[in-house]
């Protein structure tokens, strides 16, 4: 896993990412229980403590890191950023998913949430370029990173099986384009 953290905060805005923990399980679940119809067909949040708990042992390896984004003032959950299959060696990648407690939607937290995540990807674990795999017809999911700055890259037919089907996925990335990144 890369170096161990346990926030990163950005002290000009007003929210901060951190590590998810066993005690977020009933914030998580209640984002993605009340958050069904807006996640839906997009994304499945954990929505029982046994899926919460795979969640969060999947996200605490060396392929995968779970963030919650929380708001300063208050430490409440307004969103979810996870970093899956990262891959090291030559290739320094990895694919993002996210989702936003229905309440706060609208409202940036999730641009600068995924700027701070973007940040540690790329500062900390070194990473060269993260994608994220976005169905078509998901229009707020494409304006979100297109405000962060991944760029669209093409259409991936029958990229994933999701609810029954596979599905199309649009492939966008950000690449970090620092010179000297030597990690190969």
């Amino acid at each position: 896993m890369a170096e161990e953290i346990s926030t990163f905060r950005d002290l000009s805005h007003e929210l901060y990412i951190r590590r998810v923990r066993n005690n977020d399980r009933r914030e998580i679940i209640t984002i993605g229980v009340s958050g069904q119809n807006l996640h839906y067909p997009w994304i499945t949040p954990p929505l029982t403590s046994q899926t919460f708990r795979n969640y969060l042992k999947r996200s605490q390896t060396h392929q995968n890191e779970g963030f919650v984004v929380c708001l300063q003032d208050s430490d409440e959950v307004v969103g979810v950023i996870n970093l899956n299959d990262i891959i090291r060696g030559s290739f320094w990648n990895c694919n993002i998913s996210y989702y936003v407690k229905v309440e706060h939607q609208g409202k940036g937290f999730m641009t600068q949430g995924l700027r701070l995540v973007i940040d540690y990807a790329f500062r900390t674990i070194g990473l060269h370029r993260i994608e994220a795999a976005i169905q078509p017809h998901n229009v707020l999911s494409k304006k979100l990173v297109q405000r962060c700055g991944f760029q669209y890259e093409g259409l991936a037919r029958q990229f994933l099986f999701i609810d029954g089907a596979w599905r199309d996925h649009e492939r966008w990335a950000i690449l970090d384009h620092r010179k000297n990144l030597t990690q190969v």
